[in-house]
């Protein structure tokens, strides 16, 4: 698929003329509330068969071709690129997709195979309904093989909405994660009404994975954390409650995700995971953790200091590392998740821990922030769908800083009042998707569902091949 981003005057017939697709394909790969309406800054994703390369230090046009088994020329073509001479680091280009010709007596079947890739996947490239009805000299595309990524979202939406999300986008994760049982001071768990949205998440091969935490977005848990893990009564009683609630709900996982520890209780929290392990490995059933941004193993703040990568790294099957909200919803606007803050983490995280284990938070919403800030003043929070629907109400051109590879734009309201809002759209997914190849990670977990962006669902299908581990077993 094909990024482009609006200029001034351009219109979607245009568009869709310069890459030979149709109108109606780009509205519905973007689900474009009104196709007439375009923002100058709008990215929009271009229905059209190729691989996005990000140019990296010291490759060349050459080496590019030969990586991908096509020619220079036809990356020239495809990037429209009017000074081959003139890309760098940071480029993008468009891969062409590897070609076929049919030849008399050639099937699919056997065209698949000499390319080492799938009928479906074929069909699917090139958008065939049925595998007979090619004749010699049809000229296919040809897909190239994906890197295979593990896929989770949390919600924590209703039972209702949960349920419609998951039909939406279901087929596209490996994990579902109802968000959560909150844990109390004697080790119980808050009631959660899943089972509906579990049997959906099934019925999608997705693995319900049971979240777990001591948080609320009013109270920090702290004091709450301290009481379970100082107490191994307790400790033991929390682990049994979790088991009856995954034996007779279904879930076949369970993601501990505990907030604001106090930095006393590090070894506590490590030794709480391991117990976990303990308990619920015998009984077939996985644990992963969820940890705070990390740059560095002496990061102070109580968000981070009882975090221990390393252990966490070790003992559990995966961590899902939490790299989004540094536009927190009560602070200055920014970048929700700047690209170059998440990279920092990764690093370090791959520093203490395999890259299998690791996967990458990736939040799928947008901030309107008032300008100028005032201390403890709230964020709206919505959808990136959302954020194009107030850019282009509010006729506002949409910037996108290089550094964090994030939009961003700022409008007046009726009532004169200022506002910036930071949002993710198909070039910042497609930063945070390179990013996942770069370093080999294991998979991607979205914070959360509930938040229209058709654009990165687009993206990740064609960045990527989901794994379904239906049984749910590591």
């Amino acid at each position: 698929m094909i990024i482009h981003v609006v200029k001034s005057g351009e219109t979607l017939w245009q568009i869709a003329n310069r890459y030979a697709v149709t109108i109606n394909s780009i509205i519905r790969t973007n689900e474009l509330a009104n196709p007439n309406q375009l923002v100058v800054g709008q990215a929009l994703v271009i229905p059209k068969p190729g691989t996005i390369h990000t140019v990296k230090y010291r490759e060349t046009l050459w080496s590019i071709a030969q990586r991908y088994g096509v020619t220079v020329q036809s990356i020239i073509q495809a990037s429209h690129l009017t000074n081959p001479n003139l890309i760098y680091p940071g480029t993008t280009l468009l891969i062409p997709p590897i070609t076929h010709t049919v030849q008399s007596g050639e099937t699919l079947g056997q065209i698949a195979s000499r390319y080492g890739t799938t009928v479906q996947a074929i069909m699917s490239e090139n958008q065939l309904e049925n595998p007979n009805l090619i004749y010699p000299g049809f000229a296919l595309s040809i897909p190239r093989r994906k890197p295979v990524v593990e896929v989770n979202a949390y919600t924590y939406q209703t039972s209702e909405n949960a349920v419609q999300s998951l039909n939406e986008v279901g087929h596209l994760l490996t994990y579902f994660s109802p968000f959560a049982y909150l844990i109390a001071e004697d080790g119980s768990l808050s009631p959660v009404n899943d089972e509906a949205m579990i049997q959906t998440a099934l019925s999608k091969h997705a693995v319900p994975m049971m979240a777990v935490t001591n948080f609320t977005s009013s109270q920090a848990g702290s004091n709450v954390a301290h009481t379970i893990l100082a107490a191994p009564e307790i400790r033991e009683r929390v682990l049994t409650n979790i088991l009856q609630v995954m034996d007779r709900k279904g879930y076949r996982g369970l993601n501990i995700d505990f907030e604001n520890v106090l930095p006393a209780d590090r070894e506590l929290y490590n030794q709480f995971v391991q117990q976990a392990v303990n308990r619920l490995h015998p009984r077939g059933y996985f644990v992963s953790t969820a940890l705070a941004p990390k740059t560095g193993a002496t990061q102070a703040g109580l968000l981070y200091e009882a975090h221990d990568y390393e252990a966490h790294g070790r003992i559990a099957d995966f961590v899902i590392l939490m790299t989004y909200e540094w536009g927190y919803r009560l602070g200055p606007p920014q970048a929700i998740s700047p690209i170059n803050d998440m990279r920092r983490v990764v690093e370090y995280a791959l520093s203490v821990m395999p890259a299998d284990k690791i996967f990458l938070g990736f939040q799928i919403y947008a901030r309107d922030w008032r300008i100028p800030h005032v201390k403890g003043q709230e964020a709206e929070t919505f959808s990136p769908q959302e954020a194009i629907r107030r850019a282009v109400k509010y006729g506002a051109a949409i910037q996108y800083d290089t550094t964090s590879q994030s939009p961003f734009f700022r409008y007046v309201d009726e009532k004169g009042q200022g506002h910036e809002v930071w949002f993710e759209d198909a070039r910042s997914a497609q930063a945070k998707f390179n990013l996942v190849k770069d370093y080999n990670l294991r998979g991607i977990s979205y914070w959360a569902l509930g938040y229209p962006y058709p654009q990165n669902w687009a993206l990740l299908k064609d960045n990527f091949t989901i794994k379904k581990t239906v049984s749910g077993t590591m």
